[in-house]
């Protein structure tokens, strides 16, 4: 009976087999399709991606073999082996998007190249990969607008271009993405309004669109996004006022609008959700009353209204936020007094409510926010004493209660605040004296004491303040007495007024030690005697002394210091010259004569000996062509340099190393050289002289302004010479080696000598063709011109990188620079560079080789990746634990950096333990490297002495204004008389650009 059911399937039965071998064959085939276009990608990458896409490749007989890329690198795919996942983040790619066949994926469903150095235009093809859910092309160098093709991914749940240079406006084609959760589009340069069709997204829960150039107002329909959670639009040039159906996202936990031109009220709803802990409306114009909702919004950690026209009694509009942790609302018009429950939140360290109209007292009871870091109530009207319970907040760096009423003395209590760096006290009715313990805040950077009715003497201890950089304002006070000796401890002080007090005696000569001095002020006390022999006050203008009892100086408007007695006449004295005058005139005519004969002779003799060798050299060349000579002028010529150094006297010689020794050579035609004469390993053989022959030939052409200048090179019978550009300072090694010329070396000085010796190796990895790999990047190879900046020299070890070869060679290098896989592997790649890279930046910010800490334990790299959503990958950097104090990467020998420079320090460290991964695949590109180094730094919400080599994995890599911060800082320490307010905005200003 069941024969008889299957029977009459037997027909069917071929024609089902035929079938299914032609799904069989058509999935084949579609694999294979996928396989070559992801194959004629990367053809399309640059060179140096090749390597590390390495697994992909087809099978050498493709016509026979099936190809699936399901094994390759980044590559995931589904149970039929079609592509289904990309994952490329943070490799490195360098290429454009125009060669990806975006149709060849049907089943792609998500696509990640984050953080990567793609460019060109985002192609309106990319839209052919219909089944696309996740979209992720930010940190890029993508240009152009967004396509607006984008609005057919139907099924597109996760588009992010955040941090490209997309133009253009936003397409109001994305409102067709209804499942969209997550739109991020920030840090571009989009222009236009934010579309009203945005509203449509009803699955959103993050919308990134700030640092952009959108303008217009907020349109109405975001507030039927009921879902969102994050809202993000601060950083454009938004105007208008928020729409009131922005009420209606009772969900968000993240609000920012700051940095627009928004006005009106602020949203009454609010917090009404009782879940939102960021908001940040600061520098807008928003007026009236604080919504009542944020009272009560207990899951608040940060809040910034700064910079607004907001109204309102403070003690009544706030309350008590248990997780706060930052609270700035400076620049206002709140009035009332500070309420005692700002203790009570107990994790807050920051609080500033500077520039409003403040009354009362400072509360005792803030001495109990013993979390507090910051602490500024400048520009209002309180009265009474400064609490000494200020003394207990062990963590506070700045205490700024200037322009106030406050009276009564300086607690003493203050020298107990051992993080103390910024004080400002200035422009009260504070009076008694200065106390000395003072003196006990060794970190102090900024004292201003100005602008009160503070009398006795300047303490001794103040000189204690070694890190007294930025200012020391003690003007207009009625102190008196001399100024302390002490006070030129203070070698790192940039501005000193003590102008409009009643001090006397003679301005300390010692202060010519005040290297660092840029500005000084004197005027209106009771001085007397000579200006201190330095620049300052040379040449600072008479204002800054004048109405002094008598100042003397060689200064148009001060009166000239007396001479010195002379010494009494000796008539013996007389009778003794007499004698020996004769004497002496009869040795010296003597020693002339016999010089002048000796020198005929040996010149006659030389002349004899440089004509026969010359014969002897003409004879050979003829033969062998043993002297070979390029330059710039035809000028350098080997008896010129033999000559100039008296034929290589070691009295020449300026340092030497492991392939010859270099001298100093002063030519005939009065340029000054450096000769590096090369041991006789590299003249010895005809082989030897080819490949020579061919580096430098390659090294001649090298034409970089961090680069040291190859002028020429001569190969001659009994050795070989390399003739570069002379340096005046020498090697960074000699440098950092040497206790007071390490000290000249700053922060912004080695910061520009580590982007110098960047900009270098990128020069040669990325802009010579072959590629050049130095192999032996270390301190005693960077030389410093007379203005610091760096060149990189040494080429000696240098090889030309040939893409096809293995670059197996011999290990070269200098011991502690060289990176852990070339000592094992022999191959040479880039990333060898990169990683001596890394330990030549940590030794110029450490100011010593970082010999312990590259060889401690290691922690995973995505500890110190330059994108806070990169992946953890696998291998870890060789550098020190987590718990290392980042202070102990710096150089004691200078004061800690301050301001955008420690933002720059921070960077460069940051990015100095990327590169000594100790796995070559996951370390930066150098191209990397400089675009970071020139457009990026680390924006930092804690001191650096609070800072640990692990929490670098928690900053990201954000974009500043550099310049306006430098002018800023420049316009205070310039020590302009402005007034104490415009003062007070400048560095605000500062410091919200630093906080951001």
């Amino acid at each position: 009976m069941a024969a008889k059911t299957l029977l009459p399937l037997s027909p069917l039965l071929p024609w089902l087999l035929i079938f299914l071998c032609a799904l069989h064959f058509r999935s084949a085939a579609s694999i294979q399709q996928e396989a070559e276009s992801l194959i004629k990608w990367k053809s399309s990458l640059h060179s140096r991606n090749q390597s590390f896409l390495s697994s992909w490749t087809l099978p050498v007989n493709s016509t026979t073999t099936i190809a699936s890329p399901c094994h390759w690198l980044g590559i995931g795919c589904d149970g039929n082996g079609s592509v289904t996942r990309l994952n490329l983040t943070s490799v490195g790619l360098t290429g454009t998007l125009d060669d990806f066949d975006f149709s060849s994926l049907p089943n792609l469903a998500y696509l990640d190249l984050h953080d990567n150095n793609l460019f060109g235009a985002i192609p309106p093809s990319i839209t052919n990969m219909t089944r696309l859910t996740s979209l992720h092309l930010g940190s890029n160098q993508f240009t152009g607008n967004i396509p607006q093709e984008l609005g057919k991914m139907a099924d597109l749940e996760v588009l992010n271009f955040i941090s490209n240079f997309l133009s253009g406006p936003i397409p109001s084609s994305l409102g067709n993405l209804t499942n969209l959760s997550l739109l991020i589009l920030g840090n571009n340069q989009l222009v236009g309004f934010i579309p009203k069709e945005l509203g449509n997204l009803k699955s959103l829960t993050e919308l990134r669109v700030n640092l952009n150039n959108l303008t217009g107002s907020i349109p109405a329909s975001l507030g039927s996004l009921a879902g969102l959670k994050v809202l993000s639009l601060y950083g454009n040039q938004l105007s208008g006022t928020l729409p009131e159906e922005i009420n209606n996202l009772n969900n968000l936990t993240r609000f920012f609008l700051s940095n627009n031109s928004i006005s009106g009220s602020l949203p009454w709803n609010l917090c009404h959700g009782g879940i939102l802990q960021d908001f940040c409306g600061s520098n807008n114009q928003f007026t009236g009353t604080v919504p009542k909702g944020l009272k009560n919004c207990t899951s608040l950690t940060r809040l910034r209204l700064d910079r607004n026209r907001l109204v309102g009694n403070i003690s009544e509009d706030f309350g008590i936020y248990p997780v706060v942790d930052y609270i700035d609302l400076s620049y206002n018009n709140f009035h009332g007094q500070i309420s005692p429950n700002w203790a009570k939140c107990r994790l807050m360290t920051s609080l500033k409510i500077s520039d409003n109209e403040i009354t009362g007292t400072i509360p005792r009871e803030l001495g109990q926010e013993t979390s507090l870091h910051y602490l500024d109530l400048s520009t209002n009207h309180l009265v009474g004493e400064i609490p000494k319970e200020l003394g207990n907040l062990k963590s506070l760096f700045n205490l700024t209660l200037s322009n106030n009423n406050l009276s009564g003395n300086i607690p003493t209590e203050i020298g107990n605040l051992p993080e103390l760096d910024y004080l400002d006290l200035a422009a009260n009715n504070l009076n008694g004296s200065i106390p000395e313990e003072i003196g006990n805040c060794p970190k102090m950077i900024y004292l201003n004491l100005s602008r009160n009715s503070i009398a006795g003497s300047i303490p001794w201890q103040i000189g204690n303040l070694v890190s007294l950089q930025v200012a020391l304002d003690l003007s207009r006070n009625l102190l008196s007495g001399e100024i302390p000796l002490q006070l030129d401890n203070l070698v790192n002080l940039e501005a000193l007024n003590l102008s409009h007090n009643h001090l006397s005696g003679e301005i300390p000569a010692t202060f010519d030690k005040l290297q660092s001095l840029r500005f000084v002020d004197l005027s209106y006390n009771q001085l007397e005697g000579p200006l201190p022999d330095s620049i300052a006050f040379q040449n600072a203008p008479i204002q800054s002394f004048i109405n002094n009892t008598a100042i003397c100086g060689n200064k148009t408007g001060l009166m000239n210091c007396p001479s010195l007695p002379a010494k009494p006449h000796n008539k013996g004295s007389d009778k003794v010259l007499l004698i020996t005058i004769p004497i002496i005139g009869f040795l010296v005519i003597l020693c002339f004569l016999c010089g002048r004969a000796l020198c005929k002779h040996k010149e006659q003799k030389g002349k004899s000996e440089k004509n026969r060798e010359k014969g002897n050299e003409e004879a050979d060349a003829r033969h062998v062509n043993l002297f070979a000579i390029w330059s710039y002028d035809g000028k350098l010529v080997y008896e010129d340099i033999r000559d100039a150094t008296e034929g290589f006297d070691p009295k020449y010689c300026i340092g030497s190393g492991g392939h010859g020794s270099v001298y100093r050579a002063e030519l005939s035609t009065g340029q000054i050289v450096a000769v590096k004469k090369l041991r006789s390993i590299h003249c010895a053989g005809l082989e030897a002289r080819k490949t020579f022959e061919t580096e430098i030939r390659a090294l001649t052409k090298i034409r970089h302004r961090n680069i040291v200048k190859l002028y020429g090179f001569c190969w001659h019978a009994q050795h070989s010479l390399l003739v570069y550009e002379y340096l005046d300072r020498g090697s960074l090694a000699k440098l950092l080696g040497n206790e007071e010329k390490a000290r000249e070396l700053d922060w912004e000085k080695r910061v520009n000598v580590i982007k110098g010796v960047a900009n270098a190796v990128c020069y040669m990895h990325h802009d010579c063709t072959p590629p050049l790999i130095h192999r032996d990047i270390s301190s005693n190879n960077v030389l410093l011109d007379r203005n610091y900046e760096a060149r990189v020299s040494d080429f000696g070890t240098a090889r030309l990188l040939s893409l096809d070869s293995s670059n197996w060679t011999e290990l070269a290098g200098t011991y502690g620079y060289i990176a852990p896989e070339l000592a094992y592997t022999m191959k040479l790649t880039e990333k060898c560079d990169i990683y001596s890279f890394g330990v030549l930046t940590l030794e110029i910010i450490k100011g010593s080789h970082p010999g312990h800490l590259i060889s401690a334990p290691s922690i995973s790299s995505s500890t110190f990746s330059t994108s806070s959503s990169s992946p953890p990958s696998s291998g870890g950097p060789a550098v020190a634990t987590n718990n290392i104090p980042l202070t102990d990467m710096l150089d004691h020998r200078l004061s800690d950096p301050k301001y955008e420079v420690a933002e720059e320090v921070v960077t460069v460290v940051k990015l100095a333990l990327a590169c000594i991964q100790s796995d070559p695949k996951v370390r930066p590109t150098m191209q990397n490297v400089c675009q970071l180094l020139a457009s990026r730094k680390v924006g930092l919400s804690k001191p650096l002495n609070k800072m640990t080599l692990g929490q670098l994995k928690e900053l990201e890599l954000v974009t500043k204004s550099s310049e306006r911060t430098r002018s800023i800082i420049r316009s205070h320490s310039d020590g302009s008389n402005s007034s104490a307010s415009s003062e007070r905005k400048s560095l605000d200003d500062l410091r919200q650009k630093l906080e951001v």
